[in-house]
């Protein structure tokens, strides 16, 4: 075969010197260039990288000639031995090269193996090793491999059933969103669109059936929810995975930390909060179909995710709870194992009083709705405490977790008992709230009817939603 090769625009001039670091050609589709932005600063049509000394180059062959489809730096510290980007092995129609060389991967030379040969070659050598690596889709299941400390994804043949769509190219980025007890979070693209792609070990794969069977109840679809776009199993290890959609200010913790927010913004991010919770718990008749209610038993500020356009959505059902309606109970459903299963399943400092005594019973799904009310309140107290117009000429307080000002980051069991339940105390209302009367009063009247000691004298999520979206019709004055 002969080689071909595609040759990109060359480069005497580019404002970056070699001894500060790789460069790299660069080019992206706009919908990619913040992400892989990351892997070093842009100039133009130029990439210093900032993490290793090697450059990438993902291509398209198209008419049996290689024509680049991304091109950047790497954004980990892998081996790139080749100072020159050449490759002789394809998958599908995507090949690539990784390169050690300035500017290596503007020039590809492709010298492809006969169909014999490359059929014949392991598909395990073929990993990208840098910022993209390939997933084919097909049926139902979707690849990971294992480093040393940590599973990532490699391109190799697999299955994946992705909304009943045909075959898709979900193209992995080579980033950790999150790391979990269950499972980690990792940024792809399906198709062009960026998602999230959550992996579980095999060792938690029951996890991963739980939260599958939760996503993919009748009717569970709401803007205040994660987008689940299908889920899939690892054809080797045994690792399953869910494909999400991709929040690009990622949990509601996160955005906290590094954001403030005026009075519309927070009242939008309460709003999406206590309508997503209204909707989970609710039990939904529509043309036939029925959606039971769901108790979530694990709402914090990790478990929300911060879409770019300002909407949450809440996420992470692991710990769901499906309960009992006045219907037919559902024949995938079993209230004795799941109840039993989940005493102090969640997030310690979130647990309502009667949660953290196990006094509340297990079995009743208005127990385990009334206990995500008490959550929904300290989630609330959360993000309304870094609205910058509730501190008009005074600074905006760090954000802080519940409780986290009174028992430090890592309360135990025992302080929250104590602090809690037996001194019945409650975040602090910050004082520079006062000066706006109404919406003050209306503000604390919904947070203590929502984390109210007593389960029974609580709001339901419904009603805290209907709180909220008349809140938003007063100004700050």
């Amino acid at each position: 075969h002969r080689a071909q090769s595609w040759r990109g625009r060359g480069h005497s001039q580019d404002g970056f010197s070699t001894s500060k670091g790789r460069r790299c050609e660069f080019l992206a589709r706009p919908s990619e260039v913040p992400k892989v932005r990351r892997a070093g600063h842009v100039n133009g049509t130029v990439q210093l990288c900032a993490y290793t000394d090697c450059c990438m180059g993902f291509f398209k062959l198209d008419g049996g000639q290689p024509r680049p489809d991304l091109l950047g730096c790497g954004m980990m510290n892998v081996q790139c031995p080749e100072p020159s980007c050449s490759a002789s092995k394809h998958m599908d129609n995507y090949t690539k090269c990784v390169c050690s060389s300035d500017l290596c991967n503007a020039n590809m030379t492709w010298m492809p193996q006969s169909e014999e040969s490359q059929r014949s070659s392991s598909l395990g050598t073929i990993a990208l090793g840098t910022l993209l690596l390939v997933f084919w889709i097909v049926v139902d299941a979707v690849a990971f491999t294992t480093n040393k400390t940590k599973r990532i994804p490699r391109n190799v043949c697999v299955c994946v059933c992705v909304c009943g769509l045909p075959t898709l190219c979900l193209v992995p980025v080579f980033q950790l969103l999150g790391q979990g007890s269950f499972a980690s979070v990792w940024q792809a693209c399906l198709d062009g669109t960026p998602v999230a792609v959550k992996a579980f070990p095999a060792a938690h794969a029951q996890k991963f059936i739980h939260e599958r069977k939760v996503f993919e109840l009748p009717l569970m679809e709401h803007s205040s929810l994660v987008q689940y776009l299908g889920a899939g199993r690892e054809l080797r290890g045994g690792e399953r995975v869910l494909v999400l959609e991709l929040a690009e200010h990622g949990s509601l913790k996160n955005f906290l930390s590094l954001h403030t927010s005026d009075w519309r913004s927070s009242l939008k991010l309460a709003q999406f909060l206590t309508q997503g919770l209204a909707f989970l718990h609710s039990d939904l008749y529509r043309n036939g179909v029925h959606k039971p209610p769901v108790a979530h038993c694990d709402l914090s500020s990790s478990n929300v995710l911060v879409r770019s356009d300002g909407s949450c959505a809440l996420c992470d059902f692991g710990c769901s709870t499906v309960l009992r309606s006045c219907s037919e109970q559902p024949r995938w459903h079993k209230p004795q194992e799941t109840a039993q299963s989940r005493a102090h399943v969640g997030t310690l400092r979130y647990m309502s009083p009667e949660i953290l005594e196990g006094y509340v019973n297990l079995q009743s799904g208005r127990g385990l709705m009334q206990g995500d009310v008490y959550s929904l309140g300290l989630l609330l107290w959360e993000l309304w405490r870094r609205c910058s117009d509730l501190y008009r000429g005074s600074p905006v307080p760090e954000h802080h977790l519940p409780y986290e000002a009174e028992l430090g980051p890592n309360p135990s069991l025992n302080d929250l008992l104590l602090f809690v339940s037996e001194k019945r105390e409650r975040p602090l209302l910050p004082k520079e709230w006062e000066r706006f009367s109404q919406v003050f009063s209306d503000m604390k009247d919904t947070l203590e009817d929502c984390w109210d000691h007593d389960p029974e004298a609580r709001l339901t999520a419904q009603c805290a939603a209907d709180r909220i979206t008349a809140l938003s019709l007063n100004c700050l004055q």
